[in-house]
């Protein structure tokens, strides 16, 4: 168990490095990455988070809370 969850672990840390590349891809040339558009994902979901009112901000936190270091 503990082989799987630091494999997995590896592997979101792999992908949350992956987003600031694409966005300075994005930005540099204006075409998106592997068919994603990562600047138009990140503005709905911060527009749909937005007008949650509370409950979006409840969310944020909750994700934001994974992607600290617990230590």
């Amino acid at each position: 168990m503990k082989m799987v969850t630091g494999f997995l672990g590896g592997i979101g840390k792999l992908l949350l490095a992956f987003i600031p590349l694409t966005i300075l891809w994005y930005v540099l040339t204006g075409t998106s990455v592997l068919g994603m558009d990562v600047i138009a994902n990140l503005t709905s979901l911060l527009t749909t988070l937005g007008n949650g009112g509370f409950v979006g901000l409840v969310v944020l936190i909750i994700v934001a809370s994974f992607f600290t270091d617990k230590k």
